[in-house]
């Protein structure tokens, strides 16, 4: 099948608006990372149990997930509520954030920042591979 006077066949603009739709969706993931590069420090797990006694550690899953298990000493804010919320936070200590993954954290991250928090940590792992202390709650 040709489209118009063109020549190009339906496929090859199947093929252009994919890589478009690709292209698009990688600089939004780069534009991202930048972002929260800028206003928080990705740190693994050792630094993370290094510094925590430290700050506030704060698990951004859902309720029934934190109650599940979560990290020994962080308190739920969960990101959903996360705007209402974060104002029970100190901007004067360091605030170390974690999730099932990063994706969460980096959003959160970029509320504190706005909110003129300095000292923002994310766990790069997340939750999912936490070997670390954990506690459920009942």
């Amino acid at each position: 099948m040709v489209i118009g006077d063109s020549g190009l066949s339906a496929w090859t603009v199947y093929g252009i608006v994919l890589l478009v739709l690709i292209v698009g969706w990688a600089a939004w993931q780069g534009v991202t990372i930048m972002r929260r590069n800028r206003v928080a420090t990705v740190i693994d797990e050792e630094t993370f149990q290094a510094g925590m006694r430290k700050a506030q550690v704060v698990d951004l899953r859902e309720k029934k997930d934190f109650d599940a298990g979560h990290i020994l000493g962080s308190r739920n804010i969960p990101y959903s509520t996360f705007k209402t919320y974060h104002h029970q936070l100190r901007a004067d200590l360091p605030v170390y954030l974690y999730d099932s993954g990063k994706a969460l954290s980096t959003r959160a991250a970029l509320v504190l920042s706005k909110e003129g928090f300095q000292d923002i940590s994310i766990l790069k792992t997340g939750y999912t591979r936490w070997q670390g202390k954990t506690k459920k709650t009942k």
